[in-house]
This record gives structure tokens, sequence and C-alpha cells, in this order.
């Protein structure tokens, strides 16, 4: 699975109404980002251990209008992961993760909606 590129115009389809239908996890990176550059591979291969009827993962570049969607969500720094139910964050994390925290994170959020 890779993630679905989302922008200010397609977050609120994208992110938080399908978030009424599946787990949704906002990966929110900047290009220039070191540590964003390190978790990418990390989480793009963990989403493709999942079910995609239960998950989905989605990326936003901090760029320009962009940038409003951190602001809403309070990202202070990069990468901010944020975890979406029903239209609402659930649960987030910052900076480059392993690979068993990143799995460890789907898990406890699909089990919110189990």
């Amino acid at each position: 699975m890779s993630a679905m590129e989302v922008n200010i115009d397609t977050f609120e389809v994208l992110v938080l109404k399908e978030s009424f239908e599946r787990l949704v996890v906002l990966d929110i990176s900047a290009e220039w980002c070191g540590p964003c550059n390190i978790l990418e591979p990390i989480i793009t291969a963990v989403a493709a251990e999942f079910d995609e009827s239960e998950f989905l993962l989605t990326k936003i570049e901090a760029e320009d209008e962009n940038m409003k969607i951190a602001g809403r969500y309070g990202v202070r720094g990069f990468p901010t992961v944020i975890a979406f139910i029903n239209g609402e964050e659930v649960d987030r994390f910052h900076s480059a993760q392993t690979p068993d925290f990143v799995r460890d994170f789907i898990d406890t959020n699909l089990d919110k909606i189990s």
C-alpha cells in the first residue's frame, strides 16, 4: 500500500470523511526533513501489511496552502503522524520511528474501531 497523497483541497474527503469507513493515518511531512525521509519507507512498508479495507495511509506535504492543515492540528515538527477515526484525531506520534512502533501504532488504533 502506498500513501495516498492529499492536499488542502482533498483533505476533508480523503481523510476526515474516509475515517468514518476505516482508520485513516495521515503522515504530515516535508521534503527537506531528514526524519521524514527516514520514516516514509518504514510507514509505507508497515502499511502494506494491513488490509486496505480497514486502514488507509495518507500523506500531505507541509508546504504552501497545506500548512493550514498542520496548523489546524497544532503540528510543531515533522514528521507528525495522526490517526483519524470518525472524523476525529484519536492518536499521534512525532519523528522517525521503528517498524515495530509504527505497527503497534496502527494496531492500537485499529482496535479502537473493532
